[in-house]
């Protein structure tokens, strides 16, 4: 096992900027997941860590060791991508194999660790076998064994599951925290998929046009959003929000924009006349009659999913979603009018230039603005 240093890595392509100085370290026997959308070069940064890329400047550090100028033989890494990448000749065998026997490894202990990796992997029954007589999660479940039989210092991870069905990607997901637990080698795991990454992850790192937005622990990161994008990120539904205006009021302030006006929490940087982009997530809301906190708007779609269901709600220009019981929202008709009640406490505050988030405002300040 061994830790991973990034330090002030970057990757220009023609000049353009791919990767954007990015300092992180991994901690021996981490699981890190990097999340981002399409095109934020999640996968750029996993080939710059193999070295199947080079970084334009930086460095690479692993178990302590400079590899950014060393070939990917010498990093002491295995990487699992997204095709299984199989020889389709080979049994299952011959393919977890293969490495070990370029190694010229002494066949005993191909033999040990092949038998051990399959028991680990559910394969045993499996090994004789040729890859297009697996299903696509044997197949994957091949893949991460023969980066197992190698023994890497560190495992790396381009979103192996995304081949998969959803119900596969269930499974193998599963198989994946039981492998982690069992063998503890430090990990990098790329994906877009927030529920592999909230289930996975020792330590969120989200990603944006090659810049880090934040690392942290999966529910912190949830909970305690650095700015706007990681808030709207993370989540399904997606965090919505709204555009208002700070007024201060007896107590605190409230909050003002099209369709709406609410109490908001306490917070650093709210004053008078401050602009805000108001957070709430959809399980925080809730369909109820009129109050002085509420949003008022009109049923744009509903979405039933089993026993719940999403309603879209027009708010002045924004598209608010709450999440309710499908028995409630089959009562809704598009274009009927709608108040939706939403805690104070349930708010998130960003500021609308920056879009940071604006951190609960400490006791004395909280005490001076009332």
């Amino acid at each position: 096992m061994a830790t991973v240093e990034l330090r002030g890595l970057r990757k220009e392509i023609a000049g353009t900027p791919i990767v954007r100085g990015i300092d992180l370290s991994i901690a021996d026997g981490e699981l890190l997941v990097l999340v981002g959308p399409s095109g934020c070069s999640k996968t750029t940064l996993l080939r710059l860590i193999s070295g199947l890329e080079e970084p334009s400047s930086g460095e690479i550090w692993i178990g302590g060791r400079r590899v950014d100028a060393l070939p990917p033989a010498q990093r002491d890494v295995a990487m699992v991508f997204q095709s299984y990448a199989l020889y389709p000749h080979m049994s299952v065998r011959q393919n977890l194999e293969f490495g070990l026997v370029l190694r010229k490894v002494a066949r005993a202990d191909i033999d040990r660790r092949v038998e051990e990796a399959a028991a680990l992997l559910e394969l045993t029954g499996l090994l004789a076998r040729r890859p297009r007589e697996l299903s696509g999660g044997q197949r994957q479940r091949v893949a991460m064994g023969r980066a197992i039989v190698r023994r890497p210092a560190v495992f790396l991870f381009d979103e192996p599951l995304s081949n998969l069905d959803a119900s596969l990607r269930s499974q193998v997901r599963l198989q994946l925290q039981k492998l982690h637990r069992t063998i503890g080698t430090t990990s990098v795991y790329v994906t877009h998929d927030q529920i592999e990454a909230m289930t996975l992850a020792d330590r969120l790192a989200v990603l944006r046009t090659g810049q880090l937005q934040q690392v942290g622990p999966p529910l912190e990161v949830y909970r305690q959003p650095a700015n706007r994008f990681v808030a709207g990120f993370l989540g399904s539904p997606p965090m919505s929000f709204l555009r208002g205006t700070a007024r201060s009021q007896a107590g605190g302030f409230r909050a003002e924009g099209a369709g709406f006006s609410l109490a908001i929490p306490d917070a650093e940087g709210v004053r008078e006349g401050a602009q805000l982009w108001i957070g709430v997530r959809p399980q925080d809301l809730s369909i109820a009659g009129p109050s002085p906190d509420s949003l008022r708007g009109a049923v744009e779609a509903t979405e039933l999913i089993g026993w719940e269901a999403y309603v879209q709600v027009r708010v002045g220009d924004a598209a608010v979603v709450v999440r309710t019981e499908a028995a409630a929202a089959a009562r809704l008709a598009p274009g009927q009018g709608v108040q939706l009640a939403v805690p104070r406490e349930a708010l998130l505050l960003f500021d609308a230039e920056s879009e940071r988030a604006l951190p609960p405002a400490r006791p004395q300040a909280a005490a001076h603005a009332g």
